[in-house]
């Protein structure tokens, strides 16, 4: 069932779109003028929309404008309505984003037909843009055979299948987060999103929105319903990055809604129920965390179903040279320059280095030396630059 609304200031054109579309199973909602249809949209989360072009205090076009413009332009497609058949103004509201244009009197079939197209339009974007996520979040891979990272494999390889939740442990920058990548992309819901959360990147006053989502008016700045990453990741996978960056207030929440599938947005008593296979990871030492009353004990013992820890670096340098192969033919084709080699003694060089930043310092090292240093990579190079 799509959620619908319909705009225009004939009472008349108003119910007779709404009672065929109903009749078709959506929801639909009508506003009897642009001012008010523009309030809804921006309040509410619509799949597709219809709009009179000639209408008092806000015209059509003036509507369609506001709705396909700004920094967060709505992504409903719109249905132009119109009594006049204006080809300048029909193209026009093309341009701006409309989705299709239709006269009055309207159609029934041509009403059912550019509703059906729309919707699926509107799913195919969704898709296209799920796809793409896919595809850019591909690029990082598990690379190496030491002992160390064969484990954390072999671990991903049993636990990916199963509806588990994991805990990654690891310093930064050891690739937790790829980890996360593998064991969604290996599950049964890898054609579900996957949708990412860094608790320390955002504000403790914000984290329950972000997560829960919230309604309009619940606090300043809430202009509008909005869903939270709980909603976005239903029937895939959420990941609660440096989870032990979350407040307790938070936290407290998350443990509900992990114990009762379900959550509740900001500002609202409606529980809603939510499908989400959670994984979290943190650099921190939870026990410590938990022993200062910084993390909930309760909590932990929800996430950490399979507990993952993955290496240092300094703990598996026998993959440097695997890394560095990889790397640097990633760089190279970023950078669209020619493949440069390293001389085994540059890669001894790396290898007897401290890594206290991991896989992420070792790509920055090896973009700098491929940036820096000539067509071979020599241990004196490394020496200069690393």
């Amino acid at each position: 069932m799509a959620k619908l609304l319909i705009i225009d200031d004939e009472r008349g054109i108003r119910n007779t779109l709404r009672e065929i579309l109903a009749d078709e199973g959506h929801e639909v909602e009508v506003a009897e003028n642009g001012k008010q249809g523009l309030e809804m949209a921006q309040a509410k989360s619509y799949d597709l929309i219809f709009s009179d072009i000639k209408m008092p205090e806000m015209d059509g076009i003036e509507l369609l404008t506001a709705l396909k413009s700004g920094e967060d332009p709505i992504e409903a497609p719109v249905v132009m309505i119109s009594g006049h058949g204006d080809v300048e103004t029909a193209v026009q509201a093309l341009k701006i984003g409309a989705y299709d244009f239709l006269l009055k009197p309207l159609d029934l079939n041509r009403i059912l037909i550019t509703t059906k197209n729309a919707l699926e339009s509107k799913t195919l974007k969704q898709e296209t843009k799920q796809l793409r996520k896919k595809i850019s979040a591909k690029g990082p891979q598990m690379v190496g055979e030491s002992a160390a990272i064969a484990h954390v494999r072999d671990i991903i390889n049993k636990v990916a299948p199963t509806e588990a939740r994991v805990l990654i442990t690891g310093p930064n920058g050891t690739g937790k987060e790829v980890v996360a990548h593998l064991i969604h992309e290996n599950s049964a819901r890898a054609n579900g999103p996957m949708v990412e959360v860094n608790c320390a990147a955002i504000p403790s006053e914000l984290i329950e929105s972000e997560l829960f989502g919230h309604m309009k008016g619940s606090f300043t700045g809430a202009v509008k319903d909005r869903a939270g990453k709980f909603e976005q990741a239903d029937g895939g996978t959420l990941f609660l990055d440096e989870i032990g960056d979350m407040s307790l207030a938070a936290q407290t929440k998350v443990l509900r809604a992990l114990q009762e599938n379900e959550i509740t947005r900001v500002g609202s008593d409606k529980a809603i129920k939510v499908n989400v296979r959670v994984l979290a990871a943190t650099n921190k030492d939870l026990a410590k965390e938990i022993a200062e009353g910084n993390f909930r004990e309760d909590l932990f013992h929800r996430l950490n179903v399979i507990p993952i820890a993955v290496p240092a670096l300094n703990d598996r340098l026998e993959d440097i040279p695997l890394l560095v192969d990889y790397f640097s033919a990633q760089i190279c084709a970023e950078q669209g320059i020619a493949l440069k080699a390293f001389e085994p003694e540059a890669i001894k060089a790396l290898q007897a280095k401290e890594w206290t930043g991991n896989i992420r310092q070792l790509r920055n090292v090896v973009e700098r030396l491929i940036i820096l240093a000539g067509s071979k990579i020599t241990k004196e190079d490394v020496d200069l630059y690393a």
